[in-house]
């Protein structure tokens, strides 16, 4: 199996997925911002993206490597993959082929880097469910509404209270449970509340009781990640992130308060991710934190792991 070939060695890479069966909850985002975390604090990283229909996480990163040419500004890249669907009429020969890909890919990059991001499709797929069983960590970015919630459990209409699992926990739960047969270790599951309201209200507070309640049963972690903000969307077109250097010329205009609150959010839910980091990695941080330090240039993130 493609997991214990993974996990034989003690220096495979640390995989993250980034998985939801709902689109629009922010996955191709906060992909981005964990891999260029990771890439500021030292660590070689890869990037797979499985959903070779919309392509997002792709065209992110693709953003990112034009505007970088284009401003003549430096900003970190992974290394990057984007796998493709089969479109055979067989499935049994579909799922060999994703299989066959999708172990080219990883194939390339477990042993020479330190973590592997992966972004899947917002639907079930082969190759969605091949990645969740093979996840070290398995971030489900969420957002702040009943509607999303649905994918995770159902609710009593009257007291709100959880009535049972839905289509996506259900899924995650076998694929951990698949985990746990091939390697006895467990996989880090953490939901990450997004899109959360500045202001407290009604729907925010029970829509919070409902994931608290529901970690207990599935045993995931609950943290608040990215609030709604326009900023995010904006970084998209030349692939930035809260934690670039946010100057004019990075930009293209004056970085206001909203992008500096962006970024202290960003590094909240990183630290709170909890991604383990390579001595290496550490060392080569350090080293460049010092290099700055020399050239009087210093840096805009320190340690955001």
């Amino acid at each position: 199996m493609l997991v214990q070939s993974i996990q034989e060695s003690p220096q495979s890479a640390h995989v993250v997925v980034l998985g939801n069966e709902k689109g629009g909850s922010g996955k191709s985002t906060t992909a981005l911002h964990i891999a260029v975390a990771l890439l500021k604090a030292g660590q070689r990283v890869a990037t797979i993206d499985l959903d070779s229909r919309q392509q997002s996480f792709t065209h992110y990163i693709e953003n990112r490597r034009a505007w970088a040419e284009r401003a003549r500004i430096k900003l970190e890249l992974p290394t990057h993959y984007c796998v493709a669907r089969a479109d055979g009429n067989s499935v049994e020969a579909n799922e060999a082929q994703e299989f066959a890909n999708f172990s080219a890919a990883i194939g390339k990059i477990e042993h020479s880097h330190d973590v592997v991001v992966v972004d899947t499709p917002g639907n079930d797929t082969y190759l969605m469910r091949l990645a969740h069983s093979m996840a070290d960590t398995l971030v489900t970015p969420l957002n702040d509404s009943f509607v999303d919630f649905d994918v995770l459990a159902t609710l009593d209409p009257t007291n709100f209270t959880v009535t049972g699992e839905s289509h996506y926990a259900e899924m995650v739960r076998e694929a951990r449970r698949q985990r746990r047969l091939v390697d006895g270790r467990l996989t880090d599951w953490i939901v990450v509340r997004n899109r959360l309201a500045a202001l407290g209200s009604r729907n925010k507070r029970l829509v919070g009781e409902g994931i608290a309640e529901l970690s207990k049963r599935m045993g995931f972690r609950s943290v608040d990640g990215f609030a709604e903000r326009v900023v995010y969307r904006e970084f998209f077109p030349r692939g930035l992130t809260a934690l670039d250097d946010l100057d004019e010329a990075t930009l293209g205009t004056r970085p206001n308060m909203s992008h500096l609150t962006a970024r202290e959010e960003v590094i909240q839910l990183l630290n709170q991710l909890r991604l383990p980091m390579s001595e290496n990695g550490k060392r080569r941080a350090a080293a460049r934190a010092e290099w700055y330090s020399v050239m009087d240039q210093p840096l805009q993130v320190h340690d955001v792991i």
